[in-house]
């Protein structure tokens, strides 16, 4: 849950600044996307599986670059 106090002379545009940044970095809208639909247990195995092997194919380019 994000709080957000109003500062002393603080313009309502710059706590919305504040407030958008506090949501973003809190994770709410990337939750909020990813639960907008729903998705099969099949479909978010697959999803991991893919991100997994990205994560592995990028690991083994840059292993292979540093190594030389």
């Amino acid at each position: 849950m994000v709080k957000l106090r109003l500062r002393d002379n603080e313009s309502v545009n710059d706590a919305v600044k504040r407030f958008r940044k506090l949501v973003e970095h809190s994770g709410i809208k990337k939750e909020m996307r990813r639960r907008e639909f729903y998705e099969k247990p099949s479909e978010t195995s697959r999803r991991t599986r893919r991100r997994a092997e990205r994560r592995a194919k990028i690991q083994r380019m840059v292993g292979t670059t540093g190594a030389a």
